[in-house]
């Protein structure tokens, strides 16, 4: 369905339609025209339904024709990636790999959820709303056994270790999906797992959950959650295209440009200022709410420690986990 001037624009911007995309789509249309004008002109006696026809290839082959800004995806393919649903993705399978072991958000929700099926499906919160201290150094203990703490030796001990929940950003994200997912929720100060969850741990185990954490982090969470970034850009709608990049090349770098070139739109929504570019604002989007506070959380990438500063470029690789390789399975090849 086409996009009003002063709808939404479908690429997640927030904008209204014609504050963004809508000039991207415009040259599109206009290339279309361009051919059908050099059809008539070929073939002055065509009919109306004939013009019709002609449109209509034209328009689809231009929808199936690989692009290179797109890296090679043409933009039927690209369209769906940017607007179906997790259930309605082409060309990506995404299943529940046998062992989630190495997952810290999983880990931590096999935590909440025992705690509160040792006591008949409860647990009491602390006076904040947070969950108790011995939940949080149980998970913390865990730090040793994911690959980040044997690669990253630069470690935020607001990540994956704290002295409580609001200082321990994997384990609060964690929670917080939880309740999104309806796994959990809290009242009368106290945590409880839903019966119909309780079951299905019982019969399931924790991979009855993979899945629908997944969802809520993909679709429902607030990416900007955890930080304070004023310039707003919502990335989940590029999940899948930055997710096909990075699984096929590891670089960080490569991600930014490529995301940059496939979304030019991007970078005029981002304000630069004396310290960072627009460029530069991106990456910082991306590196934070994507693959730290998405992947790593998940423990499908472990990131490159390495900052980059005004006067040093360090070139940074994602290194890609086996279990990402075992959830996302993509059909369309690199090109």
């Amino acid at each position: 369905m086409k996009a009003g001037r002063n709808e939404p624009c479908p690429c997640g911007s927030g904008k209204k339609y014609k504050q963004c995309c809508i000039n991207a789509t415009s040259k599109q249309h206009s290339d279309v025209f361009d051919d059908i004008a050099q059809t008539v002109a070929m073939n002055p006696n065509l009919t109306l339904e004939e013009l019709n026809l002609v449109a209509q290839q034209r328009m689809a082959e231009r929808n199936n024709r690989p692009s290179a800004d797109f890296c090679g995806l043409t933009p039927t393919q690209m369209a769906n990636w940017l607007y179906a649903p997790l259930d309605e993705l082409e060309w990506l399978t995404i299943s529940t790999p046998e062992d989630i072991s190495s997952s810290p958000v999983m880990r931590y929700l096999t935590l909440i959820l025992d705690e509160a099926m040792q006591n008949n499906g409860s647990f009491k919160a602390t006076s904040k709303g947070n969950l108790p201290a011995k939940l949080v150094k149980q998970a913390g203990d865990l730090l040793p056994e994911f690959s980040i703490s044997k690669v990253n030796s630069r470690l935020s001990i607001n990540d994956f270790v704290g002295v409580n929940e609001d200082k321990f950003n994997a384990l609060h994200y964690t929670r917080v999906l939880a309740e999104i997912a309806g796994i959990i929720y809290r009242r009368s100060g106290c945590y409880h797992i839903k019966k119909a969850a309780q079951n299905q741990y019982e019969k399931q185990g924790i991979q009855a959950f993979f899945l629908p954490m997944l969802k809520a982090a993909i679709s429902k969470y607030n990416w900007g959650y955890l930080d304070s970034w004023e310039n707003d850009v919502d990335l989940r709608t590029f999940w899948v295209f930055m997710l096909w990049r990075l699984q096929s090349h590891g670089s960080i770098d490569q991600l930014i440009d490529d995301v940059a070139k496939a979304f030019p739109d991007l970078l005029s929504q981002l304000t630069p200022d004396e310290h960072f570019s627009s460029i530069r604002l991106l990456s910082l989007l991306i590196e934070s709410r994507f693959i730290e506070r998405f992947l790593q959380f998940w423990g499908f990438v472990v990131a490159d420690p390495r900052k980059n500063f005004a006067k040093e470029h360090v070139l940074r690789r994602a290194s890609i986990q086996p279990l990402l390789m075992h959830t996302f399975h993509f059909t369309i090849k690199d090109r």
